[in-house]
Protein backbone atom coordinates (compact mmCIF):
# COMPACT_ATOMS: atom_id res chain seq x y z
CA UNK A 1 0.00 0.00 0.00
CA UNK A 2 2.68 2.31 0.74
CA UNK A 3 4.52 1.37 -2.20
CA UNK A 4 1.65 2.38 -4.17
CA UNK A 5 1.11 5.47 -2.36
CA UNK A 6 4.56 6.44 -3.16
CA UNK A 7 4.23 5.82 -6.94
CA UNK A 8 0.96 7.88 -6.75
CA UNK A 9 3.42 10.83 -5.79
CA UNK A 10 5.87 10.55 -8.13
CA UNK A 11 3.54 10.62 -10.96
CA UNK A 12 1.82 14.03 -9.69
CA UNK A 13 5.47 15.14 -8.85
CA UNK A 14 7.10 14.67 -12.64
CA UNK A 15 3.49 15.23 -14.37
CA UNK A 16 3.56 19.06 -12.66
CA UNK A 17 7.42 19.73 -13.57
CA UNK A 18 6.24 18.52 -16.78
CA UNK A 19 4.46 21.58 -16.82
CA UNK A 20 5.93 24.02 -15.30
CA UNK A 21 8.86 23.09 -17.81
CA UNK A 22 6.20 23.50 -20.69
CA UNK A 23 5.23 27.26 -18.87
CA UNK A 24 8.09 28.03 -18.99
CA UNK A 25 9.58 27.48 -21.99
CA UNK A 26 6.42 29.58 -23.36
CA UNK A 27 6.92 32.04 -21.13
CA UNK A 28 10.74 31.89 -22.24
CA UNK A 29 9.30 31.94 -26.07
CA UNK A 30 7.16 34.79 -25.47
CA UNK A 31 9.90 36.81 -24.32
CA UNK A 32 12.44 36.03 -27.76
CA UNK A 33 12.70 39.84 -30.01
CA UNK A 34 11.55 39.47 -33.09
CA UNK A 35 13.69 40.94 -35.63
CA UNK A 36 12.18 43.19 -38.60
CA UNK A 37 14.32 43.60 -41.43
CA UNK A 38 13.99 46.45 -43.25
CA UNK A 39 15.51 48.41 -46.03
CA UNK A 40 18.62 50.07 -45.58
CA UNK A 41 20.02 53.15 -45.81
CA UNK A 42 22.16 54.77 -47.79
CA UNK A 43 23.28 57.90 -48.52
CA UNK A 44 24.80 59.07 -52.60
CA UNK A 45 27.96 60.91 -52.12
CA UNK A 46 27.59 64.82 -52.82
CA UNK A 47 30.06 64.98 -55.63
CA UNK A 48 30.86 63.39 -58.77
CA UNK A 49 34.82 62.84 -58.80
CA UNK A 50 37.09 63.23 -61.55
CA UNK A 51 34.68 63.38 -64.29
CA UNK A 52 36.27 62.88 -68.04
CA UNK A 53 34.97 62.27 -71.75
CA UNK A 54 34.28 58.87 -70.75
CA UNK A 55 34.90 58.08 -67.19
CA UNK A 56 33.68 59.48 -63.18
CA UNK A 57 33.91 58.20 -59.72
CA UNK A 58 30.72 57.96 -57.93
CA UNK A 59 29.83 56.27 -54.42
CA UNK A 60 28.02 56.38 -51.03
CA UNK A 61 27.98 55.74 -47.21
CA UNK A 62 25.49 52.85 -46.05
CA UNK A 63 23.93 54.55 -42.94
CA UNK A 64 21.76 51.40 -41.79
CA UNK A 65 21.55 47.74 -42.57
CA UNK A 66 18.40 48.06 -41.58
CA UNK A 67 19.11 44.63 -39.48
CA UNK A 68 19.77 42.78 -42.31
CA UNK A 69 22.63 41.45 -44.34
CA UNK A 70 23.75 43.44 -47.16
CA UNK A 71 24.26 41.68 -50.36
CA UNK A 72 25.20 44.05 -52.29
CA UNK A 73 26.17 47.95 -52.87
CA UNK A 74 27.46 50.13 -55.58
CA UNK A 75 25.97 52.85 -57.59
CA UNK A 76 23.19 52.63 -60.16
CA UNK A 77 23.36 55.28 -63.37
CA UNK A 78 21.56 55.99 -66.25
CA UNK A 79 21.60 58.11 -69.25
CA UNK A 80 17.92 58.49 -70.01
CA UNK A 81 16.20 57.27 -66.47
CA UNK A 82 16.53 60.15 -64.38
CA UNK A 83 15.71 58.05 -61.55
CA UNK A 84 18.48 54.97 -62.19
CA UNK A 85 17.42 51.45 -60.82
CA UNK A 86 19.75 48.54 -60.21
CA UNK A 87 18.01 47.29 -63.72
CA UNK A 88 20.01 50.09 -65.25
CA UNK A 89 23.30 50.12 -65.11
CA UNK A 90 25.42 49.50 -62.00
CA UNK A 91 28.20 49.04 -60.36
CA UNK A 92 29.19 46.40 -57.24
CA UNK A 93 30.86 47.16 -54.23
CA UNK A 94 32.36 45.92 -50.74
CA UNK A 95 31.43 47.84 -47.50
CA UNK A 96 33.47 47.66 -44.46
CA UNK A 97 33.00 48.62 -40.68
CA UNK A 98 35.02 51.21 -38.93
CA UNK A 99 34.15 50.47 -35.32
CA UNK A 100 30.23 50.65 -35.50
CA UNK A 101 30.32 53.18 -38.55
CA UNK A 102 30.25 51.54 -42.19
CA UNK A 103 33.18 53.57 -44.51
CA UNK A 104 32.31 55.20 -47.34
CA UNK A 105 32.88 53.49 -50.99
CA UNK A 106 33.65 54.43 -54.07
CA UNK A 107 32.65 53.22 -57.98
CA UNK A 108 34.52 53.87 -60.94
CA UNK A 109 31.79 54.21 -64.29
CA UNK A 110 33.51 53.24 -67.08
CA UNK A 111 32.41 53.51 -70.50
CA UNK A 112 30.73 56.34 -70.66
CA UNK A 113 29.76 58.85 -73.45
CA UNK A 114 31.47 61.80 -73.80
CA UNK A 115 29.01 65.27 -73.99
CA UNK A 116 26.58 62.92 -72.29
CA UNK A 117 24.20 64.38 -68.95
CA UNK A 118 24.17 61.03 -66.40
CA UNK A 119 22.18 60.59 -63.65
CA UNK A 120 23.73 58.31 -60.38
CA UNK A 121 22.89 57.22 -57.06
CA UNK A 122 23.88 54.70 -54.36
CA UNK A 123 21.78 51.69 -53.80
CA UNK A 124 22.03 48.63 -50.89
CA UNK A 125 20.63 45.76 -50.70
CA UNK A 126 19.31 43.54 -48.12
CA UNK A 127 16.38 40.63 -47.79
CA UNK A 128 13.95 43.85 -47.49
CA UNK A 129 14.72 44.83 -50.75
CA UNK A 130 16.67 48.00 -52.59
CA UNK A 131 17.04 50.81 -51.40
CA UNK A 132 18.46 53.83 -53.02
CA UNK A 133 20.62 57.61 -51.84
CA UNK A 134 19.55 60.67 -53.75
CA UNK A 135 20.29 61.31 -57.24
CA UNK A 136 22.75 63.04 -58.72
CA UNK A 137 23.43 64.57 -62.05
CA UNK A 138 26.80 64.96 -64.28
CA UNK A 139 27.63 65.63 -67.80
CA UNK A 140 30.85 64.30 -69.18
CA UNK A 141 33.17 66.59 -70.90
CA UNK A 142 33.20 66.93 -74.90
CA UNK A 143 37.09 65.91 -75.08
CA UNK A 144 38.57 66.05 -71.84
CA UNK A 145 40.40 63.21 -70.83
CA UNK A 146 42.32 63.91 -67.69
CA UNK A 147 44.12 66.70 -65.66
CA UNK A 148 47.64 66.91 -65.91
CA UNK A 149 49.16 68.66 -62.35
CA UNK A 150 52.90 69.08 -62.51
CA UNK A 151 53.90 70.05 -59.24
CA UNK A 152 57.50 71.57 -58.75
CA UNK A 153 59.54 73.37 -55.83
CA UNK A 154 59.46 77.01 -56.42
CA UNK A 155 61.02 78.43 -53.61
CA UNK A 156 62.88 77.17 -50.17
CA UNK A 157 64.52 73.20 -50.22
CA UNK A 158 63.18 71.67 -47.27
CA UNK A 159 65.57 73.31 -44.86
CA UNK A 160 64.43 75.11 -41.85
CA UNK A 161 65.63 78.48 -41.71
CA UNK A 162 65.83 82.06 -43.21
CA UNK A 163 67.28 83.59 -45.67
CA UNK A 164 66.07 85.93 -48.75
CA UNK A 165 67.51 84.57 -51.63
CA UNK A 166 66.61 83.14 -55.30
CA UNK A 167 64.42 80.28 -55.42
CA UNK A 168 65.52 76.72 -53.30
CA UNK A 169 68.40 78.96 -52.09
CA UNK A 170 66.00 80.86 -50.21
CA UNK A 171 64.79 79.50 -46.36
CA UNK A 172 61.61 79.96 -44.55
CA UNK A 173 60.69 78.33 -41.39
CA UNK A 174 56.86 76.68 -41.41
CA UNK A 175 55.51 78.72 -44.55
CA UNK A 176 51.27 78.99 -43.85
CA UNK A 177 49.63 81.24 -45.85
CA UNK A 178 50.13 82.53 -49.41
CA UNK A 179 48.28 85.22 -51.42
CA UNK A 180 49.13 86.13 -54.90
CA UNK A 181 48.71 90.10 -56.21
CA UNK A 182 47.76 90.64 -59.89
CA UNK A 183 51.33 91.04 -61.00
CA UNK A 184 51.99 87.31 -59.95
CA UNK A 185 53.87 88.17 -56.54
CA UNK A 186 53.26 85.96 -53.90
CA UNK A 187 53.09 87.08 -50.47
CA UNK A 188 53.88 84.81 -47.44
CA UNK A 189 52.93 84.09 -44.39
CA UNK A 190 56.59 82.39 -42.76
CA UNK A 191 54.87 81.83 -39.41
CA UNK A 192 57.47 80.90 -37.61
CA UNK A 193 60.08 83.20 -38.67
CA UNK A 194 57.16 85.93 -37.63
CA UNK A 195 57.41 87.63 -41.27
CA UNK A 196 55.61 88.50 -44.34
CA UNK A 197 57.68 87.71 -47.23
CA UNK A 198 57.48 88.49 -51.44
CA UNK A 199 58.68 85.82 -53.77
CA UNK A 200 58.67 87.66 -57.59
CA UNK A 201 57.38 85.80 -60.42
CA UNK A 202 61.32 84.93 -60.81
CA UNK A 203 61.23 83.22 -57.39
CA UNK A 204 63.21 85.91 -55.75
CA UNK A 205 62.41 86.09 -52.08
CA UNK A 206 62.28 88.88 -49.94
CA UNK A 207 60.82 90.12 -46.33
CA UNK A 208 58.42 93.11 -46.40
CA UNK A 209 57.29 92.59 -42.93
CA UNK A 210 58.23 91.76 -39.73
CA UNK A 211 62.08 91.59 -37.99
CA UNK A 212 62.12 87.95 -36.92
CA UNK A 213 60.63 88.30 -33.09
CA UNK A 214 57.47 87.46 -31.77
CA UNK A 215 55.83 90.50 -30.77
CA UNK A 216 53.19 92.52 -31.63
CA UNK A 217 54.16 95.80 -32.83
CA UNK A 218 52.59 98.53 -35.92
CA UNK A 219 54.68 100.68 -37.59
CA UNK A 220 57.21 100.78 -40.12
CA UNK A 221 56.78 97.29 -42.29
CA UNK A 222 60.47 95.79 -41.45
CA UNK A 223 60.37 96.97 -37.43
CA UNK A 224 56.90 95.05 -36.92
CA UNK A 225 56.40 92.65 -35.10
CA UNK A 226 54.18 89.59 -35.55
CA UNK A 227 52.82 86.27 -33.78
CA UNK A 228 52.73 83.39 -36.13
CA UNK A 229 51.19 85.31 -39.24
CA UNK A 230 48.93 83.05 -41.20
CA UNK A 231 46.80 83.15 -44.02
CA UNK A 232 46.28 86.60 -46.58
CA UNK A 233 44.85 88.19 -48.61
CA UNK A 234 45.67 91.19 -51.07
CA UNK A 235 43.10 93.78 -52.50
CA UNK A 236 43.48 95.38 -56.25
CA UNK A 237 45.14 98.31 -54.54
CA UNK A 238 48.25 95.56 -53.18
CA UNK A 239 47.56 95.93 -49.60
CA UNK A 240 48.13 93.04 -47.68
CA UNK A 241 45.75 91.69 -45.08
CA UNK A 242 47.32 89.10 -42.57
CA UNK A 243 45.72 86.66 -40.30
CA UNK A 244 48.05 87.33 -36.99
CA UNK A 245 46.73 84.08 -35.19
CA UNK A 246 48.97 84.63 -32.35
CA UNK A 247 48.13 88.24 -31.63
CA UNK A 248 43.84 87.69 -32.85
CA UNK A 249 43.93 90.47 -34.81
CA UNK A 250 44.04 91.79 -38.71
CA UNK A 251 46.66 93.43 -40.12
CA UNK A 252 47.23 95.49 -43.09
CA UNK A 253 50.31 96.37 -44.93
CA UNK A 254 50.32 99.05 -46.93
CA UNK A 255 52.17 99.36 -50.46
CA UNK A 256 54.15 102.05 -49.40
CA UNK A 257 55.44 99.68 -46.17
CA UNK A 258 53.67 100.57 -43.33
CA UNK A 259 51.80 97.88 -41.09
CA UNK A 260 48.68 98.64 -38.83
CA UNK A 261 46.40 96.85 -37.18
CA UNK A 262 43.02 96.22 -39.35
CA UNK A 263 40.97 95.01 -37.26
CA UNK A 264 40.66 93.62 -33.51
CA UNK A 265 42.75 94.30 -30.13
CA UNK A 266 45.06 91.67 -29.84
CA UNK A 267 43.27 89.94 -26.72
CA UNK A 268 41.23 86.79 -27.81
CA UNK A 269 37.63 87.15 -27.78
CA UNK A 270 34.30 87.07 -29.48
CA UNK A 271 32.88 90.78 -29.90
CA UNK A 272 31.26 92.39 -33.35
CA UNK A 273 31.31 95.98 -33.52
CA UNK A 274 34.20 98.57 -34.50
CA UNK A 275 37.23 97.71 -36.34
CA UNK A 276 39.89 99.65 -34.51
CA UNK A 277 39.62 103.06 -31.97
CA UNK A 278 39.30 105.26 -35.12
CA UNK A 279 36.28 103.74 -35.79
CA UNK A 280 34.05 103.57 -33.02
CA UNK A 281 30.97 105.59 -33.27
CA UNK A 282 30.43 106.38 -29.53
CA UNK A 283 31.41 106.19 -25.89
CA UNK A 284 29.34 103.10 -25.49
CA UNK A 285 31.03 101.25 -28.59
CA UNK A 286 32.98 98.42 -28.80
CA UNK A 287 36.26 97.08 -30.33
CA UNK A 288 36.00 94.09 -32.16
CA UNK A 289 37.40 90.67 -30.90
CA UNK A 290 38.82 87.89 -33.05
CA UNK A 291 39.97 84.21 -31.20
CA UNK A 292 43.14 83.03 -33.53
CA UNK A 293 41.70 84.25 -36.80
CA UNK A 294 43.20 82.02 -39.52
CA UNK A 295 41.78 81.91 -43.39
CA UNK A 296 41.40 85.40 -44.80
CA UNK A 297 40.03 86.98 -48.13
CA UNK A 298 39.12 89.99 -49.72
CA UNK A 299 36.14 91.05 -52.30
CA UNK A 300 35.95 93.70 -55.08
CA UNK A 301 34.85 96.44 -52.75
CA UNK A 302 37.63 95.78 -50.31
CA UNK A 303 35.08 93.74 -47.55
CA UNK A 304 37.52 91.22 -45.57
CA UNK A 305 36.39 88.05 -45.17
CA UNK A 306 37.77 86.15 -41.67
CA UNK A 307 37.67 82.68 -41.10
CA UNK A 308 37.59 83.02 -37.03
CA UNK A 309 38.99 79.71 -36.21
CA UNK A 310 39.03 79.69 -32.19
CA UNK A 311 35.25 81.64 -32.55
CA UNK A 312 34.15 78.80 -35.17
CA UNK A 313 32.54 81.42 -37.37
CA UNK A 314 32.88 83.67 -40.19
CA UNK A 315 33.55 87.14 -39.77
CA UNK A 316 33.31 90.41 -42.37
CA UNK A 317 35.15 93.58 -41.52
CA UNK A 318 33.60 96.31 -43.75
CA UNK A 319 35.52 99.07 -45.42
CA UNK A 320 32.81 101.20 -43.21
CA UNK A 321 35.55 100.09 -40.34
CA UNK A 322 32.80 97.72 -38.42
CA UNK A 323 32.86 93.97 -38.32
CA UNK A 324 30.06 92.07 -37.89
CA UNK A 325 29.37 87.95 -37.98
CA UNK A 326 27.98 86.36 -41.11
CA UNK A 327 27.47 82.81 -40.35
CA UNK A 328 28.50 80.50 -37.18
CA UNK A 329 28.20 81.17 -33.51
CA UNK A 330 31.06 80.25 -31.75
CA UNK A 331 30.11 76.81 -30.83
CA UNK A 332 31.84 73.98 -32.51
CA UNK A 333 29.30 71.67 -34.58
CA UNK A 334 27.86 70.77 -38.18
CA UNK A 335 24.82 72.34 -38.93
CA UNK A 336 23.41 74.40 -42.34
CA UNK A 337 21.32 77.08 -41.46
CA UNK A 338 21.41 80.92 -41.64
CA UNK A 339 23.85 83.28 -40.13
CA UNK A 340 24.09 82.78 -36.48
CA UNK A 341 22.11 79.41 -36.57
CA UNK A 342 24.31 77.52 -38.86
CA UNK A 343 27.36 75.78 -37.21
CA UNK A 344 31.32 75.26 -38.08
CA UNK A 345 34.34 73.15 -36.47
CA UNK A 346 37.41 75.38 -36.59
CA UNK A 347 37.46 77.07 -40.20
CA UNK A 348 40.79 77.25 -42.07
CA UNK A 349 40.23 79.05 -45.38
CA UNK A 350 38.06 81.22 -46.68
CA UNK A 351 37.24 82.50 -50.16
CA UNK A 352 34.72 85.24 -51.89
CA UNK A 353 33.59 85.11 -55.64
CA UNK A 354 33.19 88.22 -58.10
CA UNK A 355 29.30 87.25 -56.78
CA UNK A 356 29.80 87.72 -53.17
CA UNK A 357 29.47 84.15 -52.42
CA UNK A 358 31.77 83.26 -49.54
CA UNK A 359 33.56 79.56 -49.50
CA UNK A 360 34.70 77.88 -46.44
CA UNK A 361 37.27 75.38 -45.88
CA UNK A 362 35.54 73.36 -42.47
CA UNK A 363 38.41 71.77 -41.28
CA UNK A 364 36.83 69.82 -38.26
CA UNK A 365 33.92 68.53 -39.90
CA UNK A 366 36.05 67.43 -42.70
CA UNK A 367 34.05 69.63 -45.38
CA UNK A 368 33.57 72.76 -47.84
CA UNK A 369 30.43 75.03 -46.99
CA UNK A 370 29.14 77.96 -49.12
CA UNK A 371 27.41 80.83 -47.19
CA UNK A 372 24.88 82.69 -49.60
CA UNK A 373 24.49 86.28 -50.06
CA UNK A 374 21.73 85.97 -47.44
CA UNK A 375 23.96 84.41 -44.93
CA UNK A 376 22.35 80.63 -45.93
CA UNK A 377 25.20 78.05 -45.05
CA UNK A 378 25.11 75.00 -47.03
CA UNK A 379 27.80 72.34 -47.46
CA UNK A 380 28.92 71.59 -50.78
CA UNK A 381 31.40 68.49 -50.21
CA UNK A 382 32.24 66.42 -47.27
CA UNK A 383 31.14 65.60 -43.59
CA UNK A 384 32.79 64.34 -40.68
CA UNK A 385 31.92 60.95 -41.87
CA UNK A 386 33.39 61.03 -44.92
CA UNK A 387 36.52 62.68 -44.47
CA UNK A 388 38.49 60.75 -47.57
CA UNK A 389 36.63 63.58 -49.78
CA UNK A 390 37.98 66.27 -47.89
CA UNK A 391 41.18 65.39 -45.02
CA UNK A 392 41.10 68.09 -42.65
CA UNK A 393 41.27 70.63 -45.54
CA UNK A 394 43.02 74.02 -44.44
CA UNK A 395 42.72 76.53 -46.82
CA UNK A 396 41.24 77.21 -50.21
CA UNK A 397 41.26 79.55 -53.22
CA UNK A 398 38.99 80.53 -56.27
CA UNK A 399 39.74 81.32 -60.05
CA UNK A 400 38.64 84.13 -62.34
CA UNK A 401 35.80 81.16 -64.05
CA UNK A 402 34.92 80.84 -60.44
CA UNK A 403 36.95 77.02 -59.81
CA UNK A 404 37.75 76.27 -56.30
CA UNK A 405 40.84 74.96 -55.40
CA UNK A 406 40.88 73.15 -51.78
CA UNK A 407 44.31 71.96 -49.92
CA UNK A 408 44.06 69.58 -47.26
CA UNK A 409 46.30 68.51 -44.28
CA UNK A 410 46.38 65.03 -45.57
CA UNK A 411 48.89 66.11 -48.30
CA UNK A 412 46.37 67.23 -51.55
CA UNK A 413 45.38 69.31 -53.76
CA UNK A 414 41.79 69.43 -55.03
CA UNK A 415 39.75 71.09 -57.46
CA UNK A 416 36.24 71.73 -57.06
CA UNK A 417 34.26 72.41 -60.41
CA UNK A 418 30.43 73.58 -59.83
CA UNK A 419 27.94 72.65 -59.68
CA UNK A 420 29.04 69.13 -58.30
CA UNK A 421 31.96 67.91 -59.69
CA UNK A 422 35.45 67.15 -57.77
CA UNK A 423 39.26 66.83 -59.08
CA UNK A 424 41.47 64.98 -57.18
CA UNK A 425 44.72 66.75 -59.12
CA UNK A 426 47.92 66.96 -56.79
CA UNK A 427 49.20 64.93 -53.83
CA UNK A 428 48.76 61.46 -52.27
CA UNK A 429 46.70 61.22 -48.78
CA UNK A 430 48.42 60.88 -45.63
CA UNK A 431 51.62 59.94 -47.33
CA UNK A 432 54.04 62.95 -46.30
CA UNK A 433 57.47 63.82 -48.28
CA UNK A 434 58.84 66.62 -50.78
CA UNK A 435 58.61 64.88 -53.77
CA UNK A 436 58.33 67.23 -56.66
CA UNK A 437 55.92 65.00 -60.32
CA UNK A 438 52.83 64.85 -61.72
CA UNK A 439 49.12 64.39 -59.72
CA UNK A 440 49.26 61.70 -57.38
CA UNK A 441 53.15 60.90 -57.47
CA UNK A 442 53.92 64.28 -56.03
CA UNK A 443 54.46 65.02 -52.28
CA UNK A 444 53.17 67.83 -49.79
CA UNK A 445 53.97 67.68 -45.92
CA UNK A 446 51.51 69.09 -44.09
CA UNK A 447 50.66 71.86 -46.46
CA UNK A 448 48.26 74.78 -44.82
CA UNK A 449 48.32 77.58 -48.08
CA UNK A 450 47.03 78.04 -51.35
CA UNK A 451 46.63 80.90 -54.01
CA UNK A 452 46.38 81.00 -58.19
CA UNK A 453 47.49 83.67 -59.84
CA UNK A 454 46.59 85.41 -63.22
CA UNK A 455 48.22 82.43 -65.73
CA UNK A 456 46.44 79.91 -63.72
CA UNK A 457 49.32 78.85 -61.69
CA UNK A 458 48.66 77.42 -58.55
CA UNK A 459 50.82 77.74 -55.31
CA UNK A 460 51.28 75.90 -52.13
CA UNK A 461 52.83 76.94 -48.75
CA UNK A 462 53.92 73.75 -47.81
CA UNK A 463 54.33 74.20 -44.10
CA UNK A 464 56.70 71.37 -43.38
CA UNK A 465 58.34 71.33 -46.15
CA UNK A 466 59.59 74.62 -45.22
CA UNK A 467 58.90 75.22 -49.06
CA UNK A 468 56.25 76.57 -51.67
CA UNK A 469 55.33 74.72 -54.24
CA UNK A 470 54.12 75.18 -57.80
CA UNK A 471 51.69 73.43 -59.66
CA UNK A 472 50.66 73.53 -63.27
CA UNK A 473 47.45 72.23 -64.79
CA UNK A 474 47.07 70.90 -67.74
CA UNK A 475 44.40 68.79 -69.94
CA UNK A 476 44.49 65.89 -72.26
CA UNK A 477 42.34 65.83 -74.92
CA UNK A 478 40.80 63.66 -77.86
Amino acid sequence: MKSLYLRYISLFLCVLLAVVLINGCKKSNSNTPVVTVSLPTVNTTGVILNVTSTSAQSGGILISNGNGTITANGVCFSATNKTPTVSDSKTTDTVSRAGTLYTPFTSNLTGLTANTTYYVRAYAINSAGVAYGGVLQFTTSATVTGLIATVTTFAGNGTQGYMDATGTGALFNNPQGIAADKNGNLFVSDSFNDLVREITPGATVTTVAGDQVLGYRDGAALSAEFYAPVGQAVDAQGNVYVADFGNNVIRKITPGGVVSTYAGTGVAGYKNGAATAASLTSTSDSLCMFNNPQGVAVDAAGNVYVADRGNNAIREILTTGRVKTIAGNKVKGFIDATGGSAFFNNPSGVAVDANGVVYVTDQGNSSLRKISTSGVVTTMVGNPIQSSLLNFPSAITIDKQGNLFILDEAGRVLEFMQPNVLYFIAGKANSPGLVDGVGAAARFNNPQGITIDGNGNIYVADQNNNCIRKIVVTTTVD
